[in-house]
This record gives structure tokens, C-alpha cells and sequence, in this order.
């Protein structure tokens, strides 16, 4: 990949997760946890443009901007991580958009859920169920695939869908 298209994936990376840290003002209590569909969203955009790594990362660096600005918890990491990365490698294997909103469901709304039960217990120090979690994250996730449903239906009929994915050398990368 060339130094251009890094750069543009990185920028784009930048963009997301401010959009991801400044909309996460608004959320959704849903028992112990607090539901964040525009993360989940931005997933689904970062794993479809930018590819799995790049959207992990970008979780990664979401959740810790709003875990240091007070507006997430330690619960952010597993949930938003693991869903960006399912969502972006179920689009480099199937290039098709519902497979990148199934990865992102069962990603955060399950396989993070079960993560975050270590991190809410040894972390958190809190008392907790292993599958405690499950409910609200796919409450959460389940919220943001829809809105990103409308979000990606829309950049998908215009020319810059196509020329972001043209530039980031397909969309897909490591």
C-alpha cells in the first residue's frame, strides 16, 4: 500500500474517532452498562473503508479518549474492538455490507460481551455474571448496525463510497 493511501486511511481513522468521541454524549443506559450506538456505527464505517486493524485500532483509541475524558468505561475496549474487527474482516472476506453488520453484532454483542466479563470482574472489580454483558451490548450494537445500515445505504449510492474504497486500495486492508 502506498504512503498516500496510508495517509488517507489514517486520517480517515482520525475523523471517525472523533466523530465516535464526540457523539458519545449521547447513549443509552441499559443496566450496569451504558449503550453507545454511534461507536458501533463508526465501526461498521472504519471496518468496511478502512479494513480490520485500522478499525480496531481506532476503537482502541476511542475507547481510551472516553475513558480518560469520563465518558466511557474500561468496558468500552473489549466491546468496541472486538465488533470493529469482526465487522471488518467479514467485509474483506465476503465483501458484502450485511456480513459487516453481522460481524459487528456478533462481535460486540456477543464475543465482547463474554470479554468484558473479565474486565468488569478484575478490572472493575465489580460482581458480575459471565454472560451479564451479552444483553446490553447487543442492545447497543444492534442500534448502531441499524443506524449504519442507513449511514453506509446512502455512501454506498454516491460516487465517494467508491472513490474513498478506490483510494484506500479497495477499502479492505491490514
Amino acid at each position: 500500500m502506498s504512503n498516500a493511501a496510508q495517509l488517507k486511511k489514517l486520517c480517515t481513522a482520525g475523523i471517525l474517532t472523533a466523530l465516535a468521541v464526540v457523539c458519545s454524549a449521547f447513549y443509552i443506559p441499559v443496566g450496569a452498562s451504558k449503550c453507545f450506538p454511534i461507536q458501533h456505527m463508526v465501526n461498521v464505517i472504519a471496518g468496511v473503508m478502512l479494513g480490520p486493524v485500522y478499525a480496531c485500532a481506532m476503537a482502541f483509541v476511542t475507547s481510551l479518549i472516553r475513558v480518560l475524558t469520563g465518558t466511557g468505561s474500561l468496558l468500552a475496549f473489549p466491546g468496541s474492538m472486538i465488533g470493529a474487527f469482526c465487522c471488518g474482516l467479514m467485509y474483506h472476506f465476503t465483501k458484502k455490507l450485511p456480513f459487516a453488520y453481522l460481524g459487528e453484532l456478533i462481535g460486540t454483542g456477543i464475543l465482547g460481551a463474554l470479554a468484558a466479563y473479565p474486565v468488569a470482574v478484575l478490572l472493575m472489580n465489580k460482581e458480575a455474571a459471565l454472560f451479564a454483558y451479552v444483553i446490553p451490548f447487543m442492545v447497543s450494537s444492534f442500534g448502531g448496525a441499524t443506524i449504519s445500515i442507513f449511514a453506509m445505504g446512502a455512501l454506498s449510492r454516491t460516487s465517494l463510497f467508491h472513490q474513498w474504497q478506490s483510494s484506500f486500495s479497495g477499502g479492505v486492508g491490514k
